[in-house]
């Protein structure tokens, strides 16, 4: 068995050699041609670069010994060359790599010359202008190395001729034929050479081994598929050039792309600076974090440095939604400023009045007016005070007592309350519907009838109307007062919002109403619509489920 296998290994070394060198040379050959071919390429997109910019001045200041570049115009004509004048050379109009330039924006082309071991390539790039730039470059070919290397190479042929001749070809059938024979997928059922059974059982172990590590793959990576597929936040996986391993489906809607972006660079489809800054935070530092906006939303997206033993592999990308978030402290800071500013005016009103009572600067028959003064200011901050109570129990989402609420009998109790004011401002309050009953916080409901009653009435013009209609789980307040301009519809619902803010505090109104309005229906489920042209009148309707 030995000398067996130490000729067919001598026989097999001798092949091997032979074609290890036809390999190499032929290897070492294309390598080497690619490699000037893609210098010549490089040397043409400079060139290019060079002449699109300065022309003529860029080419004449071109000196080189290996490479020779022609200008040609569209029509064929040469308008300069590196190493020959142009005056003296043909049309290009039939060369084939002109032709090709002109058609695709590229061309390339190899001529032999007049030996066979030369040639000539060639590289073209049309310009912006319509021009051809052309480079050229001579090439030793394949027949140079051929022969320079053929006293070699028959020396070899030779030998190994005759080893082959002396190697039994029915000795190497005998060895290599149960080889070949293997049946890998069942390792243990071959019946062959003693020495290598050791292999096979190795072999089917490592069987065992792939195929148990293939399901527990299989199952993590169909574990990872649905826990990233069913998030809300995007995730994205990056190795450590910041091309893209796994993207989930919230991140491809999020950067509107899809699957095809795997094995992209991540900056080519978030191309914002302050990105590239974040991505290369993580990489380098561990630690990167960017602010972004995405279909008219806010996201925070944090990203983290992932290593393996000690090394960098890549980063994730979470991307979080923070527009709730920002609102919510948009909409506090904007609270805070406005309740402060609310509260501050009828304060200094009665701290006005009461300073000069203290300093004895009324006179005993203004003292009444300056009491009512200070009465009407105090009874406007409790108001105050009571309506952000009751926007504050609807934030917090308190849990308050249900009971079935006859709308009618509320909207009649209102419109009782109500009549004195609206026969001041000579405004009619009516009261239409057949009325319904709402299972929800009687405090509440009132406060939503009162409120846009209260309004109706105050934004009214002597001699209008207010219509409250009461009617198949609709609320209707329909009046004819100034009306809303379009671009403020939008915001009366917001709190402290006021359209005409001299006319609200004339008033008396805390800029609260209608923001109660709409935090109060959202606690019973209902919908709230506005309609209103300015000088005709607006109407509110509230439609409980």
């Amino acid at each position: 068995m030995t000398s067996r296998i130490f000729r067919s290994t001598l026989f097999v070394a001798v092949i091997v050699l032979v074609c290890s060198l036809a390999v190499a040379m032929g290897v070492l050959y294309s390598h080497f041609s690619g490699v000037q071919v893609q210098q010549l390429k490089d040397k043409l997109s400079l060139a290019v670069t060079g002449t699109e910019q300065y022309g003529n001045a860029f080419l004449e200041n071109v000196e080189s010994e290996h490479f020779r570049i022609t200008w040609i115009a569209a029509d064929g004509c040469v308008l300069y060359d590196t190493m020959v004048d142009q005056t003296a050379m043909e049309n290009h109009i039939n060369r084939e790599e002109f032709q090709q330039a002109l058609q695709t924006g590229t061309g390339s082309s190899i001529r032999a010359s007049t030996t066979l071991t030369e040639r000539t390539l060639y590289e073209a790039r049309r310009l912006q202008d319509g021009t051809v730039l052309r480079i050229s470059t001579s090439q030793k070919s394949g027949w140079y190395f051929i022969f320079g290397m053929t006293e070699s190479f028959f020396l070899i042929v030779i030998v190994a001729f005759a080893l082959s001749a002396l190697l039994s070809q029915r000795m190497a059938k005998k060895i290599v034929e149960p080889l070949n024979t293997l049946d890998l997928e069942q390792p243990l059922k071959n019946s062959v050479y003693d020495e290598i059974t050791p292999l096979l059982r190795r072999i089917n172990q490592q069987h065992i081994q792939i195929a148990e590590q293939l399901d527990t793959l299989r199952r993590k990576t169909d574990e990872f598929e649905q826990i990233t597929g069913n998030m809300k936040d995007g995730l994205v996986l990056l190795d450590s050039t910041a091309a893209i391993l796994t993207i989930n489906p919230t991140a491809m809607h999020l950067f509107e792309t899809d699957e095809s972006c795997v094995g992209k660079n991540f900056l080519t489809i978030e191309r914002s600076s302050e990105m590239r800054r974040a991505v290369n935070d993580a990489l380098d530092k561990g630690q990167g974090s960017a602010v972004a906006q995405y279909h008219g939303r806010d996201y925070q997206l944090d990203l983290s440095r992932i290593e393996s033993n000690g090394e960098c592999v890549g980063a994730v990308v979470l991307a979080f939604d923070i527009t709730e978030r920002l609102n919510a402290e948009r909409l506090r800071r904007e609270f805070s400023a406005n309740v402060s500013h609310e509260l501050k005016s009828p304060l200094q009103g009665i701290i006005g009045s009461a300073e000069l009572f203290e300093n004895g600067l009324v006179k005993p028959e203004d003292a009444s007016r300056f009491i009512g003064h200070i009465r009407t200011e105090a009874t406007r901050l409790m108001s105050l005070v009571e309506d952000i109570i009751r926007l504050s129990q609807l934030d917090e989402g308190a849990v308050m007592p249900l009971e079935n609420v006859s709308m009618l009998e509320l909207a009649q109790s209102v419109v009782s309350t109500l009549s004195p004011a609206a026969q001041t401002k000579n405004v009619t309050l009516t009261l239409s519907g057949s009325g319904f009953t709402v299972n929800g916080v009687r405090r509440l409901l009132d406060e939503i009838i009162t409120n846009l009653c209260e309004n109706a009435v105050k934004y009214n013009v002597p001699g209008g109307r207010v219509d409250i209609c009461v009617e198949n789980n609709v609320l209707s307040v329909r009046d004819t007062g100034i009306g809303i301009p379009p671009e403020h519809q939008h915001h009366v619902f917001e709190r402290f919002y006021r359209v005409d803010k001299s006319h609200s505090r004339q008033s008396g109104g805390t800029g609260l109403g209608l923001s109660i309005v709409k935090h109060a229906a959202a606690y019973h489920n209902a919908a709230l619509t506005l309609e209103s042209k300015p000088g005709e009148g607006t109407t509110v309707t509230v439609i409980f489920p």
